[in-house]
Parts: structure tokens; sequence; C-alpha cells
């Protein structure tokens, strides 16, 4: 009987005990519960967060209307609401309320952006307008073939390109273009431009010009045509002078140049003329691979951001072209990449310049690729010649001043390339005082 009692007390007290010891499981089970659902409802706060900011992201809807801006973001005194507030009231209230689309008021507000810092060369580019800058530098576009720039506010012809549409149609280096189809060119970005005047081959754009020697503005229609630019032309003179012409400075120029080279050391000719005449420019690194085909070493350009920070590029050590007698051909259109490669032949005398003074447009531009096509060319930095001389606004003064009128056009002269004959057969011509720094009116 008392054994009987020993193991019911016994048996209470395990029992007992493994209630406790269930309760304390229990416990532990529900902490570790409420500890992973902690981290179950932030995991998913977090890839709740994730996915709404992906959907700002991808779904195209617009960012930063109604958030707030980051510290240090934005100066104290500008209010961005003023934007949004601009935005709803063009939307609301513009007459043409189809013409207020949110793509054209987004590109139109990074344009003004942009084009605020009143540089000419930095320029946002949309979608279109990008497309048609990489297929400038491909070499194949449809259009009228001629360069354009911005020169003292006005649109200005920089060069028309050989046999294509604008040199046929009369267009010629320096016409102020003030119209385009009746619409000013006044304010006018030179992408925009572009824009305008290209188009489809066997379609119409009228140019409402003016011209030194013209006494009213001269409309002039060109047909517009399917535009190859072949950077590169030779030829070996009777009198065995070799005549290099570069065009632009684009995606094919160093292997036809690369070719241009080979033939001059096949030919042997007793002087090289190096024709830089309207090439409005291109690649830096194509600019300096040509002027290496002279320049043994040193530098051949700097690039400078700042008073620190400054780029040297050095020849790249070929100078196959160094022992041949060259003179370089520059006038009024010759820009950016031609004025690298000038400057620096003229500075290290390996060739005399020839012509007329250059345009001057030293400065350096990025290009950025956005996510939707489009682009920004931004200025970064300025151009120097080997001696430090600064490219951009100055141009490159010439060793022989000489002039190319429009009467020696039409009569088929070329007083220029003449005088480099000259200059290499060791009769160079006189050099008069007063246009020893060249032409004033520099032209874009």
């Amino acid at each position: 009987m008392e054994k009987n009692k020993k193991e019911t007390i016994k048996k209470k007290i395990n029992f007992k005990n493994y209630k406790r010891f269930l309760l304390i499981i229990l416990v532990i089970l529900l902490m570790l519960l409420s500890f992973g659902s902690g981290i179950y409802i932030t995991t998913k706060n977090e890839i709740a967060k994730q996915l709404a900011v992906e959907k700002v992201i991808y779904a195209g809807k617009l960012i930063g209307k109604y958030q707030e801006e980051k510290s240090g973001m934005l100066s104290q005194d500008i209010d961005f609401n003023l934007f949004w507030d601009t935005w709803d009231a063009l939307q609301s209230q513009y007459v043409d309320h189809e013409e207020a689309g949110d793509k054209k008021l987004f590109y139109g507000a990074l344009k003004g952006m942009v084009s605020s810092l009143k540089d000419p060369y930095t320029v946002f580019m949309d979608p279109k307008i990008a497309k048609d800058f990489s297929d400038d530098l491909a070499g194949t576009f449809e259009g009228i073939g001629a360069e354009i720039g911005i020169k003292n506010d006005i649109l200005t012809i920089i060069a028309p390109l050989p046999g294509m549409p604008a040199e046929k149609a009369g267009l010629k280096a320096g016409d102020k273009i003030f119209s385009i189809d009746d619409v000013s060119t006044q304010g006018i970005s030179i992408d925009e431009a572009v824009n305008r005047i290209r188009g489809p081959k066997q379609t119409e754009v009228i140019l409402s010009i003016s011209r030194k020697g013209l006494d009213e503005i001269k409309q002039i229609s060109i047909i517009r045509g399917k535009i190859v630019v072949s950077s590169i032309r030779t030829e070996l003179r009777d009198d065995n002078i070799f005549v290099i012409k570069i065009l632009n400075f684009n995606n094919d120029t160093e292997l036809a140049f690369n070719g241009a080279v080979r033939e001059v050391l096949d030919k042997n000719p007793d002087g090289i003329i190096l024709d830089l005449r309207n090439n409005p420019g291109g690649y830096l690194d194509t600019a300096i691979e040509v002027a290496s085909e002279w320049v043994e070493d040193g530098i051949v350009v700097t690039e400078k951001y700042n008073e620190e920070r400054k780029i040297e590029h050095l020849a790249r050590g070929r100078a196959r072209l160094k022992d041949f007698l060259t003179v370089v051909l520059v006038n009024e259109g010759s820009a950016s990449a031609s004025e690298i490669v000038s400057g620096a032949l003229q500075d290290n005398n390996l060739a005399k310049l020839v012509g007329k003074k250059t345009f001057g447009k030293g400065s350096v531009q990025s290009l950025t690729y956005l996510d939707d096509g489009s682009s920004i060319k931004i200025t970064v930095a300025k151009w120097l010649t080997p001696s430090g001389r600064s490219i951009n606004d100055e141009g490159v003064d010439v060793d022989y001043p000489i002039e190319y009128s429009f009467e020696d056009y039409n009569d088929g002269l070329d007083p220029q390339i003449e005088a480099a004959v000259g200059v290499l057969q060791g009769n160079p011509p006189e050099i008069s005082n007063k246009n020893a720094s060249g032409t004033k009116e520099i032209i874009n």
C-alpha cells in the first residue's frame, strides 16, 4: 500500500516536470516564432520597398514630384516645386493641349537646362538626334551634306561636302543661315538645326542665307540626298607632290590614312600637302594617330580641365612621314581635330601652315549615353597645342596667310594650294604684315 502511494506521488512529480519542460519548450518556440516573424515582416517590408522602387524605375512613372530633396542636393534658394507648378500649368492651360505631352515637356526641360550653360558644344540630344549624331560619325546619313556650326550666335556653314547636294546647290563656307523652311534660326542649337535640315532623300529644304558680297538675303532650295562621307582623298600631282585631304576625323579615317601613308612611302614624293581645309574635326584619338605619323615623340595635344588637372597626349612613336617636307592647308572651316593636328605639326617645326587662321574650336566634349537612347555632349576641358597655345576661341595662326576668294573658286583656281607648292619647292609667298594674323572673320 505504502509502496503504491510512493509510486503515485513519483508519477505526479514526473508529470509536473514534463509539463514544465513542455511549457519551457513552448515558450522558446513562441520566442523563436516571434523573432522569425519580425525577420519575415522586416524582409517583406524591404521586398515591398524594392518592388516599389522597381515600379517607379521600370514603369515609367515620374519620380521626384512629391519627394523631399536629399540634404545638400540643391542650393537653399531653389524651390523645385516651381518646376512642377510650371509643368502642371502648361498641361492644364496650354491652348494646343495635345502639344504639351509628357515626353515633349520632359525633353524640352532637359534641353533648356543644358543650354543655360551658354556653351554651343554642350548639348542634350533626344533619342532621334542622338542617333543622327551617331550616324554622322559612321559617315552615312540622308541630308544636304554640309557641316554647320554657331559663331557669334549665328548659324553658319562651316563646309559644304564635295559633290553633295549643298555644294551643288551653291552653298559656301561662311554662309550665314537665317531660316530653315521659313523657321528662324535665332537661338537655335546646332543639333536642332541639323535635325531640321536633314530629312529623307528626294525631299526639299529651303535655307535663307546671307553671304559676303550679297546685298540681300538669298533663298537656296536644296534636294536632300544620301550622304556618304569618305574621309580621305589622295592625289600624286604631276610635280611629284603628294596631297592628302582629310574631310573628317571619323570612324574610317585611321584605317584610310594608314593606307595613304603606305602610298606615300611607296611613291616617295618630293613633298606632302596635308589638306585640312573645311575639316570640322571628329575623334581626338584619330587626330593623335594622324599627327603621330609626323611627331615621333613628345606632346601632341594637352587636355586642360583646370589649372591643377591636365592630361598630356603623347605621340604614338611611328613618325613614318617625319622626313618628308610637309605643308598643312587650313582655313576658317578647319576646326577641332584639324586644329590639333595642324597645331602639333607647327609647334614641332614639322610643317608650315598655309591658308587662313583656323576656326578655334578647341574644347573637349564627353558623350554620355542615357537609358532611353538620348545622350549629352558636355564640354569638360580645353585643348592646348604642344607649346601651350589655347586653341579654343583663338584658332591656330598660319605661317603664310593666303586668300581664296569666291572669284578664284568660280574660275577654278586654288591660290592656297599653289602657295603650298611654292613653300615645298623653296619659293614661299611673301608675308604681308597686314594679313600676318590671318582673317578676323571666323566662321562656324
